[in-house]
């Protein structure tokens, strides 16, 4: 193990008198506070803060995020790094009076991550620096204790190994199992001194034979390489997925965290644990956490050792028990929310290791935010923003039906909730595999850890037969919204033969279907019925229905949701339409609080059997040909407008004209030249299918999405979208003799220029005055356009002359920006550019706002320009994604319009945009 060259970070060797430097890269915990989230990470800041009131926290300092930042990008650390991490050591031992790697009376530290946002799991910790083959037996005499000070040196060697070693850390485990099975316990902790002593032995001939260099026993060493392997645990491979999973950017880099050991391993008396001030999965109030004694952090979450409910830690240590309920209450109180704690026990004495606000379950997030209201401690306004459109749509999710579930197998704890079934996998490449062939799998492991991430995101269900509510598998599964149940004990995991074993003897191999219940911890074999959620329920039916049979957890849920959607329609500016082509989408969608129909697509009436009638159209040869043609569709589109205008009465409806590539309506070439070739070779006639050959070879397009279709198709083909318009018409006016009100908006799409425009609306306003004059009626509805083209954006000013409203279809927008195709692109090359950091995010997925965001930006601005009312929506997918939806009300559109399903979700995001816009202008002020 080569020593590290003076040109690194820090110094090797025991640290000498600092020299001050221009720019502070250190921060001691009582230096800081929790504003400070940027520089400090979330862990350092926190740790500051309760320095700062005063909570029983172990010294320590901070390695800034810049530092990090600079580390990354230049293989080394900033100027004046390593004095100034010479500076606080010295002073972290004065203030101790002990001193790293001293033979004596050592002084141990743990490294720990703490990036801008919690990312569980994700990164590196390394407990127990500064042992080593001579400081270890100073810790057992200080401590009187053999067993806890071999025990430490053993971590320290295991941790070191496998986080900053990249040593596969299965080989340590199965060395600690092998001196389990020799020494006859099942525990660690009851593993005699002497076994500890070979196992040291074992772990250093581990390091030897892998590195090929023996375990450094300079803690100055130790302390300079973990505190490199956090800085590069921001790059690995599953920090970036968990990362680009939950839309975190790359750039921030993670503060490193340097803080005096406190033992939870000292052996009676002592423990750690994870402690929730409410319960993060349900919302409920009460004691919630789990707590494993003569144990250290690491262990809570990883599941090797299946814990206990904190409320047992009364009985233990009823002293340390009520401290911990006390600076809890204080926490929550003064972070206003639900607080996550980590905490250790040593020899009675209680410290505070990490606070945070607590990740936890859409339907607690809820719960809480109305809770917290209702204690006066936060606004309702506040409350709204403790939720989130994302969180909002994992309630919708489908649950098993009541009554409906038989065959449990086993029980575990009901981690995060949801219903999930699918197939037994015991593997994350597994998971990903099955997953991307299309199989709904669930995840089966007997714990989780870091390096399972990638089949954790593509599991429907996560599940363990160890760990508790705050192992890594729980954590994590809340964080992503995902289904699991945790320390299901009675089943026998064994990855290695791939199946696993229920009480009743049951086998269960892989590929086997489970059903999985996170609400209840139960798990279930073969598949169980699914039911909608009463969240859909209430959005459907209303809050009567939705709260007719439910129990009283359900019910709160609703009233919960119910209260934050009435304040995000109280407060919200941007109005939200949907996206529907039919009756029954139409309905729907009122129905979920849709204030209108944001895109209707006609080429969607035309698909099945009316598809042949369009057909005629486009290969009609003579002008008696087309007209029948427009003759057999007029009736069947005024049918479809009347019905979908009953639906919306009342309501705005903007109808698109019809839009197809054009080869969605011609027979395809390839087969219909198969035909007459066989028919041909055959000797029979094909004199039907080969003039239909000739004008498909006439019409066919190597790029059908660029080429005729949208308003060119209504320039080329005479009468089409005078069609389309005459049956809009009537239909409106037969809608306004039987008493509604129908409030047609009619779109052209594909304009690039006005003068395309115009053509078209000359065609419609006479049409439109046909209709009336004939049937005595009243149309005055607004003719715009899309805008999904740039040079369309780039010359809004000029289209908004004539347009009187735009409505952006940002999928296609997106397309013909990027020069992307967006069928072919997303399977060729998008997951390398994701994994290459390109995109942060797919920008078919969130609006991309420096590029196609911006020309939505441009256009509303000259449109406006030149018609100060005109109206602005947007159409395309992003209407109904949370991120997107936020830039959308900052540039001043009037509505987003999506999915009938999502439209909940953009009514609570255009309230938090509201709630957010507002801020931002009085920080301004």
């Amino acid at each position: 193990m080569p020593r590290v060259s003076a040109d690194h970070m820090t110094a090797t060797t025991t640290p000498t008198t600092a020299v001050k430097s221009a720019q502070k890269h250190i921060f001691d915990f009582s230096e800081g506070d929790r504003t400070m989230v940027d520089l400090l990470g979330g862990k350092g800041a926190n740790l500051a803060e309760m320095t700062r009131l005063g909570l029983p926290v172990p010294p320590g300092f901070t390695i800034t995020t810049e530092a990090c930042r600079y580390y990354l990008e230049h293989g080394h650390g900033p100027e004046g790094l390593r004095s100034q991490l010479a500076e606080h050591v010295s002073r972290l031992e004065s203030e101790m009076g002990r001193r790293l790697g001293d033979p004596e009376d050592p002084l141990l530290v743990s490294v720990r991550s703490g990036a801008r946002f919690s990312m569980p799991g994700m990164m590196e910790t390394v407990l127990n620096i500064g042992l080593n083959d001579a400081s270890v037996a100073g810790l057992a005499r200080m401590a009187d204790d053999d067993h806890f000070a071999w025990d430490s040196y053993r971590r320290l060697i295991q941790m070191f190994g496998k986080t900053v070693l990249e040593i596969d850390g299965d080989e340590f485990e199965d060395a600690l199992e092998q001196m389990k099975e020799k020494a006859g316990v099942t525990t660690d902790i009851d593993l005699p001194v002497e076994s500890l002593r070979k196992l040291v032995d074992v772990y250093k001939s581990i390091v030897r034979d892998a590195t090929g260099h023996e375990f450094p026993q300079d803690p100055y060493q130790q302390l300079d390489l973990a505190i490199r392997s956090v800085f590069h645990s921001w790059n690995t491979e599953r920090a970036r997925l968990y990362r680009r999973q939950e839309r975190i950017p790359h750039t921030l880099g993670t503060a490193v965290n340097v803080q005096v050991m406190a033992f939870g391993n000292a052996g009676p008396g002592s423990g750690t644990g994870v402690a929730f001030t409410r319960d993060p999965g349900t919302g409920h109030s009460g004691v919630y956490g789990d707590y494993l004694a003569d144990a250290q952090g690491e262990d809570v979450v990883a599941g090797i050792r299946n814990t206990l409910p904190l409320q047992d830690l009364e009985q233990l240590d009823a002293t340390s028990y009520q401290q911990l309920m006390d600076i809890m209450g204080k926490l929550e109180l003064h972070y206003r929310d639900l607080c996550d704690i980590e905490f250790t026990i040593e020899r009675g004495k209680l410290w505070m290791l990490q606070t945070r606000v607590g990740k936890r379950t859409a339907a607690a997030a809820f719960r809480i935010a109305v809770q917290l209201v209702d204690e006066g401690v936060i606004s309702m306004d506040e409350a709204l923003m403790r939720v989130s459109g994302h969180q909002l749509s994992q309630l919708m999710f489908p649950r098993f039906a009541a009554g409906a579930a038989d065959g449990r197998i086993a029980k575990g704890m009901n981690a995060s909730p949801g219903a999930a079934v699918g197939r037994v996998v015991f593997d994350s490449p597994t998971a990903v595999k099955w997953a991307e062939g299309g199989q709904d799998v669930i995840l089966v492991r007997r714990e989780t850890n870091p390096d399972d991430l990638e089949g954790m995101i593509a599991a429907t269900g996560i599940l363990t037969s160890r760990g508790g509510k705050t192992s890594h598998a729980a954590v994590v599964a809340r964080g992503m919204g995902k289904t699991a149940v945790c320390g299901a004990e009675s089943l026998d995991v064994d990855t290695k033969t791939r199946q696993m074993i229920a009480p009743d003897g049951s086998v269960i191999k892989e590929g086997d279907v489970v059903s999985i219940d996170g609400s209840t911890g139960d798990v279930y074999l073969g598949e169980v019925p699914v039911v909608p959620s009463a969240v859909v329920t209430y959005f459907d039916s209303g809050l009567d229905a939705a709260l007719d049979g439910a129990d009283a957890e359900t019910a709160e849920l609703i009233r919960a949701v119910d209260r934050i959607m009435t304040r995000a329609d109280q407060d919200r500016r941007l109005r939200v339409r949907a996206n529907a082509d039919t009756p029954e989408d139409a309905a729907r969608a009122r129905r979920m609080g849709a204030q209108g129909i944001g895109l209707l697509r006609t080429e969607h009436m035309f698909l099945g059997e009316r598809k042949t009638y369009v057909e005629r159209l486009i290969l009609a040869e003579s002008d008696e040909d087309r007209q029948a043609a427009l003759d057999a569709l007029l009736p069947l589109q005024r049918k479809d407008f009347i019905r979908i205008l009953e639906a919306m009465d009342g309501l705005p409806v903007t109808i698109r004209l019809i839009d197809p590539p054009l080869h969605e309506f011609l027979p395809d070439l390839t087969e219909l030249a198969v035909r007459v070739a066989v028919a041909e070779a055959k000797g029979e006639s094909a004199e039907a299918d080969l003039r239909l050959l000739q004008a498909v070879n006439r019409l066919h397009e190597q790029n059908p999405m660029l080429g005729l279709r949208g308003v060119r198709l209504g320039l080329v083909l005479p009468g089409l979208f005078a069609l389309q318009v005459r049956a809009i018409a009537e239909a409106a006016c037969f809608r306004q003799r039987m008493g509604g009100d129908p409030r047609a908006e009619i779109m052209i799409p594909l304009v690039g220029s006005i003068q395309e425009l115009e053509l078209v609306i000359d065609e419609a306003a006479g049409v439109l005055q046909e209709v009336a004059d004939a049937n005595g009626c009243t149309l005055k509805f607004p003719i715009g356009t899309m805008i999904e083209l740039p040079r369309a954006a780039l010359t809004a000013g000029q289209i908004a002359e004539a347009a009187e409203f735009f409505s952006f279809g940002t999928n296609d927008l997106t397309q013909t920006t990027w020069g992307f195709s967006r069928d072919d692109v997303e399977a060729a090359f998008f997951s390398a550019y994701l994994e290459k950091g390109v995109f942060g995010v797919s920008p078919f997925e969130s609006i991309d706002r420096e590029g196609v965001g911006e020309l939505v930006r441009i256009a509303v601005k000259k449109g406006r320009a030149k018609r100060h009312n005109l109206h602005c929506g947007v159409c395309g997918e992003h209407g109904g994604d949370p991120e997107s939806i936020h830039f959308f009300d900052e540039i001043g559109l009037d509505y987003v319009s999506c999915s009938p399903f999502r439209v909940p979700v953009a009514r609570l995001e255009a309230g938090r945009a509201a709630i957010t816009r507002h801020v931002a202008r009085s920080d301004t002020r």
